[in-house]
């Protein structure tokens, strides 16, 4: 499933970052503590997150992940928002908390 495709079966809404819509999700991974996402999100990765600030744009770099999801409607800052479209890195935004976006995601990933 590409990025896009789980944005809309997910219903978020794209805040940035639309060059990388096409790149395969095969997972998801929770996290807030950068250092802690940096070392164990996995390539395709949908990173789920409340950070929304110019350094989640650096961790999703390194650690190669498909997009982040800013849950709860957390905020993407105006720089991190520049980098993301810089990077090719998505970045969607939903109302849902982590915890019931990580589910939907492991119900469609398991669909396919």
């Amino acid at each position: 499933m590409t990025v896009k495709e789980l944005s809309e079966k997910l219903n978020t809404t794209i805040l940035a970052g639309d060059s990388g819509l096409d790149r395969d999700v095969t997972g998801c991974y929770i996290g807030d503590l950068l250092s802690w996402v940096m070392g164990r999100a996995r390539e395709n990765d949908a990173w789920i997150t409340i950070m929304g600030n110019i350094n989640a744009i650096g961790v999703a770099v390194l650690a190669d992940t498909s997009c982040i999801i800013l849950t709860e409607n957390a905020p993407l800052d105006d720089i991190a928002r520049e980098k993301a479209n810089t990077q090719g890195i998505a970045v969607l935004t939903t109302n849902e908390n982590s915890y019931n976006t990580a589910i939907a995601i492991y119900e469609l990933l398991k669909e396919q």
